[in-house]
């Protein structure tokens, strides 16, 4: 039997990326035979982590499918014709309406995506989902199979690795209380909000303040010089948008950071949270999608998005040195929910229900992939 997992980008670095590396380790520990399958495969990736699609071998139906939910993807048209069982790991789509008036091919995908979820409502036989909110997505849809909650593998140790030395001494020691937002420049997570919140803070309550707003804006142009301009309008500085940017200098504005600033009105999970959790920064996040999941009642979660309330509320937590460690000891203990060893005990627990629940499919004619 043969376990293979089956995505539209195998990336490198990324948070599904990631997930689908760790996953493969375990599956093969368990003894599976497994690969990895995608439609476009990262160059920088080593030879033989991925496979292109059309090399992805016949399947029986004895084998699974774990397919990677997330985009848009001629893939949700063609999982039913595999003669295998099928195992929808759900990611979330990022709804179309937050790009509408930034990228139109991005908003077909994203639309696409949707239609692609609905279409596999009733073609799937299990779904894992990211977070509580990922899984009330899946049964909004009326997927009716068995949804188990299983949230991604994080590798922490790589956060262990040496920050950028030249970042560190450059913002080092000079003051500055800093504010750290970490995520794609988008406008699912509002960076306009970080920015609002950040205005008010640095206006009433701390003057020598500074946001790093880290960051790709690579297909988010018109969104990334709209915030420029917002930024401008405002008379702000201080203000650091990185751009896309080494591993080593994300770590490095992690360990500058003084308060995690979250606006986002939609995700999935927001590994950056956890990542926020791992580093020691106390969190203040508004309260949508996925967010209070993630945090399981750590960090500070805002009830609106209204940036005067966001800003005293970090003036608070920045001020009250007991606040910010009876905050950060929550959030440590929240992370030990991601642990490695954790995470991978659910899938394996999850994994094997799943084969329990699910027998294999009566024989039928074997194709390839997409024919």
């Amino acid at each position: 039997m043969r376990v293979l997992q089956l995505l539209p980008t195998m990336g490198m670095g990324d948070a599904i990326g990631n997930d689908v590396l760790a996953l493969e380790k375990v599956l093969r520990d368990m003894g599976f035979q497994t690969g990895i399958y995608a439609e476009t495969v990262d160059r920088r990736l080593p030879e033989g982590t991925a496979y292109t699609v059309d090399k992805m071998p016949r399947l029986s139906g004895e084998d699974v499918i774990l397919y990677h939910m997330s985009t848009g993807t001629d893939l949700s048209f063609a999982l039913e014709k595999l003669p295998c069982r099928k195992l929808m790991i759900f990611h979330n789509i990022t709804p179309p309406r937050f790009f509408k008036d930034y990228n139109e091919t991005l908003t077909e995908i994203s639309e696409y995506g949707m239609r692609g979820l609905c279409h596999l409502a009733d073609k799937v036989d299990y779904c894992m989902a990211d977070s509580a909110y990922n899984a009330s997505v899946l049964r909004e849809l009326n997927y009716q199979c068995p949804i188990a909650v299983r949230p991604i593998l994080i590798p922490f140790s790589d956060y262990a690795k040496v920050p950028d030395p030249e970042l560190m001494e450059h913002y080092s020691n000079d003051g500055y209380t800093n504010f750290v937002f970490v995520g794609r420049i988008a406008p699912n997570k509002k960076q306009e909000d970080v920015i609002r919140a950040f205005y008010c803070y640095k206006k009433y309550c701390n003057p020598k303040s500074r946001l790093f707003l880290v960051g790709s804006y690579n297909g988010m142009e018109r969104y990334y010089h709209r915030l420029r301009r917002f930024v401008g309008g405002l008379e702000l500085d201080n203000v650091v948008f990185t751009g896309h940017i080494p591993f080593s200098q994300i770590l490095a504005y992690y360990h500058l950071a003084d308060l995690f600033l979250c606006m986002s009105e939609h995700e999935g999970f927001c590994v950056p949270l956890v990542e926020a959790m791992y580093f020691n920064i106390p969190i203040l996040a508004y309260d949508s999608s996925a967010i209070s999941d993630t945090l399981g009642g750590s960090g500070v979660l805002l009830s609106s998005n209204d940036p005067m309330e966001a800003a005293l509320m970090a003036d608070r937590v920045l001020r009250d040195p007991g606040l910010r460690r009876e905050i950060i000891a929550g959030q440590r203990r929240r992370q030990q929910d991601f642990a490695y060893s954790e995470i991978r005990k659910l899938f394996e627990h999850q994994i094997r229900e799943f084969l329990e629940m699910v027998p294999p499919r009566e024989p039928m004619r074997r194709r390839k992939f997409g024919r």
